[in-house]
């Protein structure tokens, strides 16, 4: 049996190929039923698979195209995925359908900017005491995050046209434009223009040389890598019920569901960047980090406000002021940190603070 396992095809470990597909069988069995005790081990169980396969394909394709074009093609993957998710949540109602898109863009940003990056540098950091990145990468990232996330988050509770934290048609046409504009540009310089400001800082005395796997591996891979996300997301909201109900009972804030969904949806990137920074590769982290949460804005916005126009949907964009805050202090932090390209345990942690600062008055509002 163990021989079987090790098998390979097309230069891919065997289970890697058939544990995609039972993860998939597993969604289909599962989908809208309630959960017994033993379909939500199994459900949890499938889903943790499906993360750690999903890493794997995402190394392999990343290992093809090379950087920063694997770190992204993961990013893009994910936020439609979630964008998906988002949309179809948006169209079945319920009593938080007007404040789910921003819940889950603020949500996306917090765990991905404190609790992904704040995680690559402790762990990192321990391992390689200091750990250098390219400013000229991160600096213009994270600039175009703050733009994006003003415009989106905190704009609209405090613009006059039209009452509480909503904006009115033109101003979320032009809301959703800007962060679309941006993202385009952005990925238009990691890409093209200024590559070579993204591709990992090179070590002194570094042996690491990833395996460039052939053409046929990649897109095997990349098909793989569909599938898990799906599974991934699909699995997550499977839980969901279960996740609500425990809230609940725990009587914490409803805000705390979709928390605990973005964690879950976030997994599979939040694998990757972290085992990038334990091989000393933390650019790469920050290529995955980054580029997720500027992907989760620039291109769920534009999509749930195309959604929200067409069919009449309520939309509430901006932030309460306990948020703005967590926001504000984020992205301060967020600039020291990233400043000298070169970075600690220091600032891993007070990172993680701030993450578990978010967590506590998400439970505890």
């Amino acid at each position: 049996m163990l021989k079987t396992l090790k098998q390979q095809f097309f230069g891919l470990p065997l289970w890697s190929l058939v544990t995609p597909p039972l993860a998939a069988i597993v969604l289909l069995v599962s989908w809208g039923k309630p959960l017994d005790a033993l379909l939500i081990t199994l459900v949890a169980a499938t889903l943790i698979s499906a993360v750690m396969l999903a890493v794997h394909h995402a190394e392999v394709v990343a290992h093809r195209v090379g950087e920063p074009f694997g770190t992204l093609i993961l990013a893009l993957a994910v936020t439609i995925i979630e964008v998906a998710l988002i949309v179809s949540m948006k169209l079945s109602g319920g009593e938080s359908v007007g404040v789910l898109a921003r819940d889950t863009v603020f949500a996306a940003m917090m765990i991905v900017c404190n609790g992904v990056v704040g995680l690559c540098l402790l762990v990192g950091g321990l391992r390689h005491h200091v750990l250098a990145f390219r400013i000229e990468g991160t600096s213009p990232a994270l600039s175009v995050l703050a733009a994006m996330a003003m415009l989106t988050l905190v704009i609209p509770s405090f613009t006059l046209s039209s009452p509480g934290p909503v904006l009115t048609q033109p101003q979320l046409i032009f809301v959703a434009l800007s962060s679309l504009v941006l993202y385009c540009v952005f990925v238009f310089v990691q890409t093209v223009r200024h590559r070579e400001y993204f591709l990992p800082v090179e070590i002194a005395n570094e042996t690491y040389e990833p395996h460039i796997p052939d053409k046929h591996s990649a897109y095997l891979s990349l098909g793989m890598l569909l599938i898990c996300l799906i599974a991934v997301v699909g699995l997550a909201k499977s839980l969901a019920p279960v996740i609500e109900s425990t809230v609940k009972a725990f009587s914490a804030p409803p805000a705390v569901v979709g928390v605990a969904i973005a964690m879950l949806v976030l997994l599979p990137e939040t694998f990757a960047a972290v085992r990038a920074a334990l091989l000393n590769r933390m650019q790469t982290s920050l290529n995955l980090a980054l580029g997720s949460v500027l992907a989760t804005i620039g291109l769920t916005i534009p999509a749930v406000a195309i959604v929200s126009i067409i069919i009449d949907l309520p939309l509430m964009l901006g932030l309460p002021a306990k948020e703005i805050a967590l926001l504000a202090f984020t992205l301060l932090v967020s600039t020291t940190t990233l400043a000298s390209g070169r970075a600690t345990v220091l600032q891993g942690s007070v990172h993680l603070v701030i993450f578990a600062a978010f967590l506590f008055f998400s439970v505890f509002p």
